[in-house]
């Protein structure tokens, strides 16, 4: 079985597959000073939780990882406890799609494991949205090649800007009001956050179809349904998309 692992800055996300199927998944918080030790034993728990075993079923782990640090640890996390090498999404892994890039290094590996998934699923072209510490969307062209994209601060991040300068205002749900005219301070907060974000998703979406034409659209993340509902471009939600592209980048390394 294949353990793929998606460290992001907020949140790491922890895939067991059997084959194709995802046969679990969890979601921890990223924590840069925790140790290779300390990861083991988490997933070793997450495992023995759901019948599986840590010892003898795990034959394969891949990577993605946006924190230098916790690379490091799952790197020597991997040898220690599986025997194995990692693969980590870095510069000389086979992915099987072009990256056209000016300097492809540049691409993280979220993004790209993202763009291989969608293509795989949907092939092209497809735009790819990822709501996660910063939001980011991929556009991925017919022939199947990594074209680029946008990068943007993230829903959460930008609340915590929002709540940390104004002093007035507090920490909301993050939930659709009744209305898009909000009839308290909180409602307000609700419908600008909600309908904002997706507003700006839509309309860079829309930019990215005038330049390529008409797209599937994907979208991953942890926050994507709420969103999605809203939105009048995001067309498939596929909340594991980047563990399954991870699963396929494995498998091209094999």
């Amino acid at each position: 079985m294949l353990l793929a692992v998606d460290v992001g800055n907020t949140q790491t996300v922890i895939g067991l597959f059997r084959d194709a199927e995802l046969e679990d998944h969890w979601r921890i918080a990223t924590v840069a000073d925790r140790t290779s030790d300390e990861l083991a034993l988490l997933i070793q728990q997450f495992l023995g939780f759901h019948g599986f075993s840590f010892d003898s079923e795990i034959t394969g782990v891949a990577v993605s990882s946006g924190v230098p640090r916790v690379t490091a640890a799952m790197r020597e996390m991997t040898e220690r406890y599986f025997g194995t090498p990692a693969l980590v999404v870095e510069p000389g892994v086979r992915t099987g799609m072009a990256i056209l890039y000016d300097n492809p290094k540049e691409v993280g590996a979220d993004r790209i494991a993202n763009a291989v998934a969608a293509y795989d699923l949907y092939g092209g072209p497809t735009i790819v949205v990822d709501f996660g510490t910063a939001n980011t969307i991929e556009a991925v062209s017919a022939n199947g090649e990594y074209l680029g994209g946008a990068i943007f601060p993230g829903i959460e991040i930008s609340m915590d800007a929002l709540f940390g300068r104004a002093a007035a205002l507090r920490r909301v749900e993050f939930v659709a009001p009744r209305n898009v005219i909000g009839k308290s301070t909180i409602e307000s907060i609700q419908s600008g956050s909600v309908y904002g974000f997706t507003g700006q998703v839509d309309a860079l979406v829309e930019r990215f179809e005038a330049e390529l034409g008409p797209c599937t659209v994907v979208a991953t993340g942890g926050l994507v349904e709420m969103i999605k509902p809203h939105s009048r471009t995001i067309q498939h939600d596929e909340p594991w998309l980047t563990l399954h592209g991870l699963r396929i980048i494995f498998e091209r390394n094999q």
